[in-house]
């Protein structure tokens, strides 16, 4: 069976057909995140620190790393994001010790972070289109390690599965001659969302299906495509997780946290409990608020993503004896371990997840 191997210095992840699925945690990424683009221009990590930390307490296995911020200062990526994600790799490998994934468009950038890693990461990424085929691929048999390869050329993504497959189909076929094995090749359909395209989660079931039967390689995605732009994202993305799984994709690039509740939504919803004349114990913290009317935590904690993932793991015996499921799900100890809380993410500012 094909089998991805993706190690730190001292803990190897694996992703395969009969493997539990791999969360790559997707925190460390500044797209979209203008706070943690501020921070990362300004030389603050302490967001990085926190997300790396608390994504390997959700249970992530891998953790992507993206350094891609376009400073106000320079915006020319070529020439701040190596030294960026050089760092960015070094500080989270002293925080916690699971495999990283290299995550960038930057050519050079790519090469820093492998420099700069301990192990054998994971590559993000290569595409179909030939001036990216020509750097990564040689890059991919120097370092020898996997990659990441999403299924768009030189057209563009096509709504078309079958077109598709056949650039998945190239580059597996365009590593080959580079010595590069199929088991080293994870391709990523693409995951279309499904408020733009009815048809779209049934279509990455059946690429999955077809890149697992035909080119024998493990999978991945970006699971919350499906739901972008739709209300109850996490109840899509619990659907869709474990019915990819079944259909034999073997890992995702998600966020395995549900981010805590933000105090404005906690102020709103005091604000409306007064209004409705109850009466609040004194004292009441706000953790006990947010557990008593359903708002969630004040805490990180795993996802509800996680629980459908562990579920799926459990049902198709790749969690034997549901030991991880059990694990995860026993109720606190009297003196706070356990649980299905993840296990507790804080600490002193280095030491280990």
């Amino acid at each position: 069976m094909t089998r991805t191997v993706v190690e730190s210095k001292t803990k190897t992840a694996v992703l395969g057909f009969d493997e539990p699925f791999c969360v790559i945690g997707e925190r460390i990424n500044p797209t979209g995140r203008k706070k943690l683009a501020a921070e990362l221009e300004a030389g603050d990590f302490s967001t990085v620190e926190s997300d790396a930390v608390a994504q390997v307490a959700a249970g992530a296995s891998i953790l992507d790393i993206n350094a891609g911020v376009v400073y106000n200062s320079n915006p020319n990526p070529n020439e701040t994001e190596p030294p960026l994600m050089a760092k960015v790799v070094k500080m989270v490998q002293e925080l916690v010790d699971v495999p990283l994934c290299i995550d960038s468009s930057v050519p050079a950038a790519l090469e820093a972070g492998l420099q700069a890693c301990e192990g054998r990461p994971l590559l993000n990424s290569v595409t179909g289109e030939e001036d990216r085929l020509e750097f990564v691929l040689p890059l991919v048999k120097k370092y020898n390690v996997p990659v990441v390869a999403i299924s768009n050329d030189d057209t563009g993504i096509s709504e078309d599965p079958d077109v598709r497959f056949e650039v998945a189909k190239k580059i597996v076929e365009r590593a080959a001659d580079f010595g590069i094995p199929a088991h080293d090749i994870v391709v990523d359909p693409l995951v279309m969302p499904i408020g733009a395209m009815g048809t779209a989660g049934l279509q990455v079931f059946t690429l999955v299906r077809r890149l697992r039967e035909e080119l024998g390689v493990n999978t991945t995605c970006g699971a919350s495509n499906i739901s972008f732009g739709l209300p109850n994202r996490h109840g899509i993305n619990n659907a869709f997780l474990p019915m990819a799984m079944g259909a034999g994709m073997t890992s995702a690039i998600m966020n395995p946290i549900a981010l805590p509740v933000k105090q404005a939504e906690i102020a709103a919803k005091k604000a409306a409990v007064e209004a409705a004349g109850l009466v609040l114990p004194e004292g009441m913290d706000d953790e006990t608020f947010c557990q008593l009317f359903g708002l969630g935590s004040t805490k990180a904690r795993p996802g509800k993503e996680m629980e459908a993932i562990r579920a799926a793991n459990f049902l198709t015996n790749n969690d034997p004896h549901g030991s991880t499921w059990i694990r995860t799900n026993k109720l606190p100890s009297a003196d706070g371990e356990g649980g299905g809380r993840g296990g507790r993410s804080g600490g002193r500012r280095r030491r280990r997840a």
